[in-house]
């Protein structure tokens, strides 16, 4: 699938107080019969040929899709030269839960490449999924960077630089090679400029596009020509979803029980897919609220054609009364 030449970048929001319109209610959490909270966001849903098929709320001003670009930073890395595959390359892409699986292919990814724990640029942190940091830390665990969600990431920057010859130490700089690159594969794949930028959580550069560029990117990873660095990304991501994300995560469980699916996660309450019919969707929960996303993520698959159980498993987010359930978060529209 053809990517489009990269057009002017949408412009940054107004700052709050400055007359924008509220963002739609996307969510709704209803305790016992009472509407107690809602969530507010924008969504784009595009048809099997790019056109917008949906938008709802502001899909043209930049978001910072958070690791929803991991995709495209690993295309890069791949661009630079380095030749990773299979679950490699998956991890490359990943926000992984700090699972065993996860932390042992960090460290064989390290030892391959003559690296040391101590060169990745992200924080010590411990493991993304909540019943993964209980039992780490019931183990005696301590933060690491390697249990940071971004290790695998990381890991595999900083051996396209030495693949490269390029400066290990400077590996985040915006200005280094490397993130020149990425920068360039995130604007041709999303076919614009890149509107603002900043740090993400990990130490990387963050760069912002619009939803509907994110959903575009999205799109042309999941139907890149055979071949491509977009294509092997999105066909390692499709094949080992569990390094992706995790056992217990919805990008693993919507990868798994829909072939050709895309999909990945962002801090702040992102989420992009693609579909392989050529549909593709992405959206941002406006207060960065998680417990949002499956409902939300779950109801714009339906209206994008798919008819899976696990739309049920991805949506559930029960609101609990002691051991009871007595509400649920629901999508409003």
């Amino acid at each position: 699938m053809p990517t489009s030449t990269p057009g002017p970048g949408p412009q940054p929001r107004t700052p709050a107080g400055g007359g924008d319109p509220a963002p739609p209610v996307l969510a709704e959490v209803v305790r016992s019969g009472f509407v107690e909270g809602r969530h507010r966001g924008s969504l784009v849903l595009l048809d099997p040929d790019g056109t917008p098929e949906l938008v709802l709320g502001d899909v043209t001003s930049p978001v910072f899709p958070r690791s929803a670009n991991k995709p495209m930073q690993a295309a890069a890395v791949l661009r630079a030269g380095l030749p990773l595959a299979g679950e490699r390359l998956a991890l490359a892409a990943a926000s992984h839960s700090g699972e065993s699986f996860h932390l042992t292919l960090v460290r064989m990814m390290l030892d391959e490449y003559g690296l040391t724990a101590e060169q990745l640029g992200c924080p010590p942190d411990l493991p993304l999924d909540p019943v993964e940091a209980e039992a780490y830390l019931a183990a005696g665990g301590v933060r690491e960077r390697i249990t940071m969600n971004c290790s695998g990431k990381h890991t595999a920057m900083l051996a396209a630089c030495l693949r490269r010859g390029w400066p290990l130490d400077s590996y985040l700089d915006p200005a280094h090679p490397l993130q020149l690159l990425v920068r360039e594969t995130v604007e041709t794949a999303a076919g614009e400029r890149v509107a603002v930028s900043g740090t993400d959580g990990c130490g990387a550069p963050l760069l912002g596009l619009s939803l509907t560029g994110l959903a575009r990117a999205f799109r042309a990873f999941a139907g890149a020509d055979e071949g491509s660095a977009e294509r092997a990304v999105a066909d390692a991501m499709r094949a080992h979803p569990e390094y992706v994300a995790g056992t217990r995560r919805a990008d693993t469980w919507l990868m798994r029980a829909v072939p050709g699916a895309l999909a990945k996660m962002g801090a702040e309450a992102v989420q992009a897919v693609a579909l392989p019919c050529g549909r593709a969707l992405a959206f941002k929960i406006e207060d960065g609220g998680g417990r949002a996303v499956g409902p939300v993520l779950s109801r714009a698959l339906s209206m994008a054609g798919v008819r899976d159980a696990v739309l049920d498993l991805v949506g559930s987010a029960p609101l609990m009364g002691g051991p009871v359930p007595v509400g649920e978060i629901r999508a409003a529209f």
